[in-house]
């Protein structure tokens, strides 16, 4: 019952927290001219940025891909019988570093999209 109550007192106090947090402000043009405007070294800076990141996210999870295979190939070739947990083990740890790379593109792509300025 305790877990109910805290569950459901949590989702009434977010709700009541969303109204503030998405309420919108005065659309004036005083408001929209004071808002700081991206300009193209900085548009072209992010860019350079993203392709940056994702390309070292994605060299850095192949690394760890291919030292992860490498080890699970070793445990294979040494205890053939264990080869089933040795490749659960293998495909999960597999997803969870691919699942890094997954998470840097996301951020980039807020880089590249998300423009704060505009």
């Amino acid at each position: 019952m305790r877990k109910f109550l805290v569950t459901v007192l949590g989702a009434v106090a977010l709700m009541g927290i969303a109204g503030l947090a998405l309420a919108a402000g005065e659309a004036g043009g005083a408001e929209l001219a004071s808002r700081p405007k991206l300009d193209a070294a900085a548009l072209g800076l992010s860019i350079i940025g993203a392709a940056l990141g994702m390309g070292i996210a994605a060299a850095g999870c192949g690394i760890g891909q291919g030292f992860g295979l490498r080890g699970a190939c070793e445990g294979i070739a040494r205890n053939p019988d264990a080869a089933g947990k040795i490749q659960v083990s293998l495909i999960l740890g597999l997803a969870f570093v691919e699942s890094l790379a997954i998470y840097s593109l996301v951020v980039n792509l807020i880089i590249l999209f998300a423009n704060p300025f505009a």
